[in-house]
C-alpha cells in the first residue's frame, strides 16, 4: 500500500510483539545515487535490488523529465535507464518533481557534463539540522561552473569542460563526497578529495562508477582520487542492502519484546550496530540469507552511545535504537555529533512517558563540532520506563520510524499524524507492519 500526503494517519494498537519475517531491499542512501549515475552514461544501465520508495520515484520522474528512458528489468526491483538521448527539462517540471526531496542536487555534475547546463530548484527534505547546500555549489565552481542565482532557483553553466580539482572536506560529508565523485570521473585532469566519506553506499556507489569505467582510487585515510576519463558506458549493478533499515527493524524487535528475521540484512555493513545492540541485551543470529533479531528477555542494558561517521555508530541507526533504551535498567548517555537537531524527536517519548533530558554538553567521550553552538546534541535517557499511547506528528524518516516502534511498544492506542514521510526509505512498511503481526489501521480500513 502507498501512503501519500502529510496528514496521513496511522492509528497503532500497541503491546503486541513484532515476529515474523521481513526482506530489506536496496539502500535509500545508494541506489537514487547510482540512478543519477546513469546519467553520465553512454549506453543503458541495468540497477537491480531496487526498493520501491519516495525518493527512488522522485530520481525517476527527474531522470524522465530530462529524456532518459526508465523501465522495469526482467526481475522485480530491476530498472533499466536508458540515457542515450539526454535534453533539458521544463523548470517548473523540475521544481515540481523536485521539491521534497534534496537529491536533485546531484543532478549538477552529470548534467553539466551532458549538456553544458543545469537547474536546480529548491531543496527539500527532513528537518534534523543544518545540511547547507552551499558546499556542493562551491565544489562545482572549483570544477569550473559558473552558477547564478534566480528567483526558482540554481542556474548552473560549464562554458568548457570542467576541470580536475583539490577539494578537503571540512566534515566527512556523504552528500559532498557524491557530489564530487558524480562530477569528478568525466572531469579533466586529476580531482583529489581528502577527508571523504567512506559509507558502504559510498563505496558501492564508487563501485557503480567503476563499472561504467571511472578511474576510482580509496586511500586508507579518507581520500579519494579520481581520474578523469573522456567517456562513461553503463553498468550493470546490484544495489546492496539497506543497513538503515535492517537495524531500524532490529530496534522494533528489541522495543516490542519481538523477534524479526531480517532477509536481505548483512554482518559486514551493520557490524558496529550489532555490536551496540548486544550490549544492551539484544540477541541476534546471522545466516547466509539474512539477520534473526530479538528480545531474549530479562532486562535490558543501559549504554553510553555516541555517534559518527562510518566506520562509528550511524546517525540514522540513533533515533530508532533510543526507543528500545528507554526501557533499559539505568542511565543511557547519547551523544550526536552528526545533526544538531537529531534528537528533537524525544519530546514525543517523553509525552509517552519516557525520561530524556537533553543537553547542549558533549557528553561523549570527545568534544565535537556542536559543543560549543548552543545545540540539543547530548541526551540522558532514564529506564526502564513503560510507554503510554499518545498522539504523535512525525518530524522526519528515521524519527517518524521511531515514533511508529514508540506506539507499537506502548500501551494502548496512538495516532500517528505524517506516515507519508516514511515512505521516503521505508518500502512497503505498511505491509511489513501487518505480516508482523502489529495491530494497525488507517481511520476507516483495518490493516491487520
Amino acid at each position: 500500500m502507498t501512503v501519500n500526503g502529510a496528514d496521513d494517519v496511522l492509528l497503532v494498537h500497541g503491546g503486541t510483539p513484532l515476529e515474523g519475517e521481513l526482506r530489506v531491499r536496496g539502500a535509500k542512501n545508494l541506489v537514487p545515487k547510482a540512478m543519477v549515475a546513469a546519467l553520465l552514461g553512454s549506453a543503458p544501465s541495468r540497477l537491480r535490488n531496487v526498493p520501491d520508495i519516495r525518493d527512488v520515484r522522485v530520481v525517476r520522474g527527474l531522470l524522465q523529465l530530462h529524456g532518459v528512458t526508465v523501465r522495469p528489468g526482467d526481475e522485480p526491483g530491476e530498472l533499466v535507464m536508458d540515457p542515450t538521448s539526454v535534453e533539458s527539462a521544463n523548470v517548473a517540471d523540475i521544481d515540481a518533481h523536485a521539491g521534497s526531496s534534496r537529491i536533485p542536487i546531484l543532478f549538477c555534475g552529470p548534467l553539466l557534463h551532458r549538456l553544458g547546463h543545469a537547474f536546480i530548484p529548491g531543496l527539500g527534505g527532513c528537518d534534523i539540522g543544518g545540511r547547507p547546500i552551499d558546499f556542493h555549489f562551491d565544489v562545482l565552481r572549483q570544477f569550473g561552473a559558473t552558477i547564478e542565482k534566480r528567483a526558482d532557483g540554481q542556474y548552473l553553466e560549464a562554458p568548457q569542460r570542467l576541470r580536475g580539482t583539490k577539494i578537503r572536506l571540512p566534515y566527512p560529508s556523504v552528500g559532498a563526497t557524491e557530489q564530487v565523485l558524480l562530477t569528478a570521473v568525466l572531469a579533466e585532469g586529476v580531482t583529489e578529495l581528502s577527508n571523504a566519506a567512506v559509507e558502504p553506499e559510498i563505496e558501492d556507489l564508487i563501485c557503480v562508477l567503476q563499472k561504467m569505467g571511472a578511474i576510482i582510487a580509496m586511500d586508507t585515510d579518507r581520500t579519494i582520487r579520481v581520474t578523469g576519463v573522456e567517456k562513461l558506458g553503463g553498468y550493470t549493478h546490484r544495489a546492496i542492502p539497506d543497513r538503515l533499515e535492517a537495524a531500524s527493524w532490529a530496534s522494533a524487535a528489541l522495543a516490542t519484546e519481538g523477534n524479526i528475521y531480517v532477509r536481505g540484512a548483512q554482518q559486514r555493513s551493520m557490524m558496529t550496530f550489532l555490536n551496540t545492540y548486544r550490549k544492551v541485551g539484544g540477541a541476534f543470529e546471522i545466516d547466509d540469507e539474512g539477520i534473526r533479531f530479538w528480545h531474549p528477555g530479562g532486562r535490558l542494558k543501559s549504554i553510553a552511545l555516541e555517534t559518527d561517521v562510518h566506520p562509528g555508530f550511524q546517525t540514522d541507526w540513533q533515533q530508532p535504537l533510543v526507543v528500545a533504551l528507554t526501557q533499559a535498567t539505568g542511565l543511557s548517555i547519547i551523544h550526536e555529533t552528526v545533526y544538531e537537531s537529531r534528537l528533537g524527536f524525544t519530546s514525543a517519548l517523553n509525552q509517552m512517558g519516557a525520561h530524556i533530558q537533553l543537553y547542549r554538553e558533549c557528553l561523549g567521550g570527545s568534544d565535537c563540532r556542536f559543543g560549543q553552538r548552543n545545540f540539543l546534541h547530548s541526551a540522558v535517557v532514564s529506564g526502564p520506563t513503560p510507554l503510554q499511547a499518545a498522539d504523535l506528528v512525525i518530524p522526519d524518516l528515521r524519527g517518524g520510524f521511531s515514533y511508529l516502534i514508540a506506539a507499537l511498544a506502548a500501551q494502548g492506542s496512538s495516532r500517528v499524524h505524517g506516515i507519508g514521510l516514511i515512505n521516503r526509505g521505508y518500502e512497503n512498511f505498511m505491509e511489513k507492519l501487518v505480516e508482523l503481526g502489529a495491530k494497525v489501521e488507517l481511520p476507516g480500513k483495518a490493516l491487520g
